[in-house]
């Protein structure tokens, strides 16, 4: 009896391990290989921004494939330059997976909200009434400028991706660890006006976890600009109030709330630029077409 117990407990964590793993589908990692081989965004929607604060401000947001995939990522001028990974502690702490990594004085410029605080609690989700950096992995996307700085607004680059119908607490998709692992999130927060430079590059505790492992904090990211972050056109990539698991207690479920979804949306990247491509169909996909099909005969 002890003997089956034990072996039933280590098929359960096999299994576990299979369903967290998700390999990068080929058509996404030949977009991936393709983009680190381009020197630079062909058509900007926005440029001037910053990777790190002593770097060059030779980073965009890249609209080349805007029209034909409806995406829209970051990148870098030269071969191999996408982008890095700070930390963003924002938001609430506690819960079960503060682990202290992101506790407030580890980050320089924590904010007690998140850019969409109010779109959260509006979900009206029992105990959630904006994002936690440790379970949900959201993507900060998008420059605004919060204050007048003393006229910081004049030299501030900003861009908006909602301009190009990118919508708030959308799904991303992040590929990362040099183009070996795709982990699913959510536009979640927008780079203020609070350091010295306009930034990109950083998402939650979470991602960054999932991206680097469990030496992720507050005050150390990923430093390697190989992660590509791609934000989805149009309100289908919005999983809304019951499309997502935000009272999700750890990382892992609430990914797999949202993993359906993302698995239909890179469906979008065709796996060679001009015909349609194929990628792994998931339980997460097919959990998604049912509740899809049950939406539309309702």
């Amino acid at each position: 009896m002890l003997l089956s117990l034990r072996f039933l407990i280590l098929t359960i964590s096999f299994l576990a391990s299979l369903a967290s793993a998700r390999d990068v589908p080929s058509n996404l990692q030949n977009l991936y290989t393709k983009l680190l081989k381009q020197k630079k965004c062909k058509h900007p929607l926005a440029s001037g921004f910053y990777s790190t604060a002593d770097g060059p401000n030779t980073y965009s947001y890249c609209g080349d494939h805007l029209s034909d995939f409806r995406i829209l990522y970051i990148r870098g001028r030269g071969r191999g330059r996408l982008a890095n990974m700070d930390v963003d502690c924002d938001g609430v702490q506690g819960g079960a997976s503060d682990d202290g990594r992101c506790s407030i004085g580890v980050s320089a410029d924590y904010q007690s909200t998140t850019a969409f605080q109010d779109m959260v609690a509006a979900y009206n989700v029992s105990g959630v009434r904006d994002l936690n950096t440790y379970v949900h992995p959201y993507v900060v996307f998008g420059n605004e400028v919060e204050n007048d700085n003393n006229g910081k607004d004049l030299r501030w680059n900003v861009f908006d991706p909602r301009a190009y119908l990118v919508e708030p607490l959308s799904v991303m998709a992040v590929v990362c660890d040099g183009g070996s692992k795709l982990v699913y999130g959510v536009w979640g927060d927008t780079n203020g006006d609070d350091g010295d430079k306009s930034m990109v590059g950083e998402a939650s505790l979470a991602l960054a976890t999932a991206c680097g492992g469990g030496e992720m904090s507050g005050s150390n990211g990923i430093d390697e600009e190989d992660v590509l972050y791609l934000a989805f056109v149009g309100s289908e990539a919005v999983p809304g109030k019951m499309g997502a698991k935000w009272d999700a207690g750890s990382f892992d479920e609430f990914e797999r709330s949202i993993e359906g979804l993302g698995d239909h949306l890179i469906q979008r990247i065709p796996a060679d630029g001009k015909a349609s491509g194929t990628v792994r169909v998931s339980w997460g996909l097919m959990i998604w077409m049912f509740v899809a099909l049950g939406d539309m005969c309702d």
